[in-house]
């Protein structure tokens, strides 16, 4: 009797324990999660709702994307506006948006990858991986590396088509001076499809497996799939005029290639796993930090504002320390992130407008009073 009964008893125990996890799961799932802003104060959901949409109004954006990261986990996630303004397509949390420059911290990362295994070392000439025959008439490009590549200090324009005649060229002697350069990125990406003996293709595929796979990344890619395409926002000029992208030049010029300055296709939600993932120093050892994080380039503006480059990185004067931030633009996406990686706090926010980097910059200003 005495073990019928405790058999009886631990039966009934166990259901109890059983229904108080489900109980407590099932408030959990339901419970607003606290946001702190960057001085850790606590922040309702609604006062940063109300706030990006009355900028959104003021700056005549269509659509954004927002998400929140505090002590390194997603807190808030919040979509605003309209993906397809003449349709009303609001966007969702699957609406895809350009990354724009954005890619070149991702794409920083992903170099260090290839560090790491020995395949790439940031401070040999990469023309000893690649020559390249587009600036071959100039020996100095010679002297460029990785390093000098993500640092910006490779001596090539942003992109060779804003150059009055279109051409590729160096206008300083690699490693003595800051402008900031596309192209360096680009010739690198040559470099890494060039080490792996491939196509843009296996060099996508390279880049899921070496980052988007093991970050969970499920929508994020350099080379946006027929899924991507189809879930992404349609962009919109300073007028909230629709582009047309097919007959934009940056679109028919690059469609199909793995653009490492500029292609990444991505959400808040997913792009917030690799923040998180830099914040918490993962995927990558303390040296590869060690080399993005430390600033390869000063500039001080004509405000006074000392702006720093690292690699793949922006930071500046006016920001508290160990704070990192990119803008991205593209025809008709601007987006903006911000990471502090002593507080593991931070923000992504994308929009399909011109406007996006004024919101995000607006947005730090009001999450760090």
């Amino acid at each position: 009797m005495k073990t019928l009964f405790m058999l009886e008893y631990r039966k009934i125990r166990l259901l109890f324990i059983v229904f108080t996890l489900i109980h407590l799961t099932n408030c959990s799932s339901v419970q607003k999660v606290e946001i702190e802003n960057f001085q850790g104060i606590i922040i309702s959901n609604d006062s940063i709702d109300a706030y990006v949409k009355t900028k959104m109004e003021e700056l005549k954006i269509p659509g954004a994307s927002l998400a929140i990261i505090n002590k390194g986990k997603l807190v808030h996630h919040q979509t605003y506006g309209y993906a397809n303004f003449e349709k009303k397509l609001k966007v969702t949390e699957n609406t895809i948006f350009e990354g724009a420059s954005i890619s070149k911290s991702v794409f920083s990362f992903f170099v260090m990858k290839y560090v790491e295994e020995g395949k790439l070392d940031l401070d040999k000439p990469l023309f000893k991986y690649l020559e390249y025959p587009d600036i071959a008439y100039d020996e100095r490009y010679k002297k460029i590396t990785a390093r000098m590549v993500l640092s910006h200090r490779s001596g090539f324009p942003n992109w060779r088509e804003n150059e009055p005649d279109n051409k590729l060229k160096i206008k300083f002697d690699p490693g003595t001076n800051f402008e900031y350069s596309g192209e360096g990125y680009q010739y690198l990406a040559l470099v890494l499809k060039e080490i792996d003996g491939g196509n843009w293709t296996d060099l996508e595929n390279e880049f899921q497996h070496k980052v988007a796979k093991p970050l969970k990344m499920e929508h994020s890619s350099f080379i946006p799939n027929e899924n991507l395409e189809q879930k992404k926002a349609e962009p919109y000029d300073k007028n909230n005029n629709w582009i047309d992208l097919k007959k934009n030049y940056w679109y028919k010029k690059d469609k199909g290639n793995f653009v490492s300055a500029s292609s990444i296709h991505t959400e808040p939600i997913d792009f917030s796993k690799w923040m998180i993932a830099v914040m918490n120093k993962e995927q990558l050892s303390k040296s590869s930090y060690d080399e993005l994080f430390k600033p390869h380039s000063t500039i001080t503006a004509e405000n006074g504002i000392t702006y720093f480059y690292s690699l793949g990185f922006a930071s500046d004067s006016t920001k508290p320390e160990n704070t990192y931030y990119h803008s991205g633009s593209n025809d008709g996406f601007t987006c903006w992130y911000l990471i502090n990686t002593e507080k593991d706090w931070g923000f992504v926010v994308f929009t399909n407008s011109e406007y996006g980097i004024e919101l995000g910059e607006n947005l730090f200003d009001y999450l760090r009073e």
